[in-house]
């Protein structure tokens, strides 16, 4: 199974600045190949390579391996934008959309990823340094960091290239590990049913909830800051909106791996799996009063599920998607479905046979009814293939 560990370089200003300069001359040379393989509609390697290797080297100062890793780069943005072109992400062909994003060549910003493979790049995993290739030169002892589990799975699972990458002033490396698998669990005891929401961030069929009224109180404030941010629009406060930019991300993903590390250790416990809602279009079938769309929308649930999945599958736990159609509607005792099963939000009231519950925990517990009929079906359903998990 693949895990992609991102880990933070702490180099010196003088290493930084050297990192800037190299990362920058990567991307212009990628730039201009991306108007030369426009220019003569090419978009393979060998071809591409044939006309700009030499002069990526020379006018930009570009190694032998990060130069091949620019055109590559190149090429592998082209192959992702006729994807992108051909399954309709821009629209239709002749769209304004289309065609803006078909009709000019590919630019890369001066910061954007660059691949390093191991004969650009080394890693000290005892002392945590790295030595990396520059533009001026190879450049040695630049320390890293990163937590201790995150660390040794770079150590002994490490496979492949490595992105330098810099955001928001802050440089990291991003590595692919290939990590062994548990032994999946074949023959599931039942199913954990998890059911997702705004109120409650998830509610287990076992009766547990992970609030999320706190969470969504702090959400609600960094959204009037931000909006009170950009109505100011001065230099100061373009400043410190720079500043919190990305912090509520780093909150929600913390809170997901939280969430996800419980559930998937709950069920590796008890010799289940878990059932989870298929999410693919929950913005279009969901109906919400205007103040809950913004969470809906901004909150990311399809993370969550990701982690549950990747987690899962580490564990040996099975995991299945089910429709969730009906869920919050149908009675778990009697699988009477109306309407008026829910007098309110946070109430279940069976309009057939009497029966009250939490509406969150009924809907957990018919997720989880239709993960066992799912599996019984044999239709097991897999995770994710990559997951990040810095």
């Amino acid at each position: 199974m693949k895990l992609v560990v991102r880990v933070k370089l702490l180099p010196t200003p003088v290493q930084a600045s050297v990192l800037e300069a190299t990362l920058t001359a990567c991307n212009e040379g990628a730039t201009w190949a991306a108007q030369v393989a426009f220019d003569k509609r090419v978009r393979k390697n060998l071809p591409l390579r044939a006309l700009t290797y030499r002069e990526i080297k020379s006018r930009w100062g570009l190694g032998a391996q990060a130069a091949q890793h620019a055109i590559k780069k190149t090429c592998d943005a082209y192959t992702t934008l006729a994807a992108n072109l051909r399954n309709g992400r821009y629209g239709k062909p002749g769209s304004k959309r289309h065609t803006r994003a078909s009709g000019k060549p590919l630019a890369f910003r001066p910061q954007a990823a660059q691949p390093y493979d191991d004969r650009m790049l080394s890693w000290q995993h005892e002392r945590r340094t790295v030595s990396i290739w520059t533009t001026g030169g190879r450049m040695k002892n630049v320390a890293f960091t990163g937590q201790a589990e995150q660390l040794e799975v770079l150590a002994r699972h490490r496979q492949g290239e490595s992105d330098l990458l810099c955001q928001d002033g802050k440089w990291y490396l991003i590595a692919t590990c290939e990590i062994p698998e548990a032994e999946p669990n074949a023959h599931p005891a039942a199913f954990i049913g998890v059911d997702l929401g705004i109120v409650n961030i998830a509610a287990t069929s076992d009766g547990a909830k992970y609030s999320g009224r706190r969470i969504n109180r702090k959400r609600a404030k960094d959204r009037a800051l931000r909006s009170k941010l950009q109505k100011k629009g001065t230099k100061s406060a373009k400043r410190r909106a720079k500043k919190y930019a990305g912090r509520e991300a780093r909150r929600n993903k913390d809170i997901n791996h939280k969430t996800s590390k419980q559930i998937v250790a709950e069920a590796a416990r008890t010799g289940r799996g878990i059932a989870l809602e298929e999410l693919t279009g929950i913005r279009e079938r969901a109906r919400l009063r205007k103040p809950q769309r913004t969470t809906l929308h901004s909150w990311p649930f399809h993370q969550l599920g990701a982690l549950i999945g990747y987690k899962a599958k580490k564990a040996g736990v099975a995991v299945v998607y089910v429709d969730p159609a009906y869920t919050s509607q149908e009675c778990s005792h009697c699988h009477h479905v109306e309407r008026g099963n829910r007098p309110s939000r946070a109430v279940f009231a069976c309009r057939s046979c009497g029966f009250v519950e939490h509406a969150d925990h009924n809907s957990s517990h018919n997720i989880a009814h239709r993960g066992w009929y799912v599996w019984v079906c044999g239709v097991e359903s897999t995770a994710p293939a990559l997951t990040l998990i810095a």
